[in-house]
Formats: C-alpha cells, structure tokens, sequence
C-alpha cells in the first residue's frame, strides 16, 4: 500500500514507517493523521500518508555512509560531465587517487565510461570538462531517504512538510 512520512511533535521529518505502523500509531492515539491518500483501510479511516506524533521524540544525527549506491542516488543516476543517465555508470575521483585524492563525498562523482576515460587522471579542470553539480555530502540521512521516494509522484505530498526538501533534491 505505501509508506508514511513521520513527522516528530514539532512538524520535522523523523522517519517513513509503514502504513501498517502508522496505523497501530493512529489508533493508539500516539499520532494524528495529517494527510492521506484517498484509500482506505476501513470504511471511514483514510490511508495515512502522513502523520505526526503527539509528543516530541530527540532525534539521533545518523551519518550516511559513503557506499556505491548511495553515490548513485545522489547523483541521480546521471554522469555528472555529459549527463548521460543509465545502468553503466563508474565512480570518477575529482583529484585522481595517484594525487592523493580521497574516497569521500566531495571527491567523488558518478559518471559515464566514456567521460571517466577521457578525464583520465586528470582533474575535471585540466581535462577541460565541467561538472554538473559540485558534488558534497547529503546533509541528513532522512532527506536523503525522503528524497528518493519522493521522486516518483506517490509521496509528493511529503515535501510541504520537510523543509530545504527542493534543495537536497538538486
């Protein structure tokens, strides 16, 4: 059926739960139902898309790790010198490892075959090829999530409620 948007007691973003957990939430009155999708699970109780808790919960800071497919989710997928969008996708360093570059968020990009060897061990500068987006670390664990199911049009309505969403998104 779908996945629901966790909003803490003060309207930010602390998880995406099930819709069979928001429901156990909802009708033990430690949540209230903020938006739902027009299905329902009985006949007058609405699907929840979202919700939010009654009393505030202390969210823990969770670093995302620096994995091959959390790459490609950052950078959507697309080579980040000529935008091509596929399955066929490498990591590029931006300063190569044999100069010292490091393997994290902001030294690496996706990008094509064809791009990464032309680049070669270059930087993008010598190689006289731009990149797309200056590539950085994503900035909560939860947007980052948030952002890629709202990239589909199932949860758009998520983005009212999570703030700086459109940002992380680019």
């Amino acid at each position: 059926m779908g996945k629901v948007l966790v909003l803490n007691a003060s309207y930010e973003p602390l998880n995406i739960t099930s819709w069979r957990r928001a429901v156990v939430l909802l009708l033990k009155g430690k949540a209230e139902r903020l938006e739902h999708n027009g299905h329902y699970v009985y006949d007058d109780f609405p699907l929840p898309t979202v919700i939010r808790l009654r009393q505030y919960v202390k969210i823990p800071y969770k670093e995302i790790p620096l994995t091959r497919r959390n790459l490609l989710e950052r950078d959507r997928h697309t080579c980040q010198y000529c935008d091509y969008k596929g399955e066929q996708l490498t990591l590029d360093h931006i300063i190569p490892r044999s100069r010292g570059g490091l393997d994290t968020w902001e030294n690496l990009v996706t990008a094509c075959v064809r791009c990464n060897v032309k680049k070669g061990n270059r930087t993008p500068k010598e190689a006289n090829m731009l990149l797309s987006h200056s590539p950085r670390r994503p900035y909560s664990s939860l947007l980052f999530e948030i952002s890629k199911h709202t990239r589909n049009e199932t949860n758009r309505e998520w983005r009212k409620y999570v703030i700086g969403m459109d940002a992380e998104a680019s």
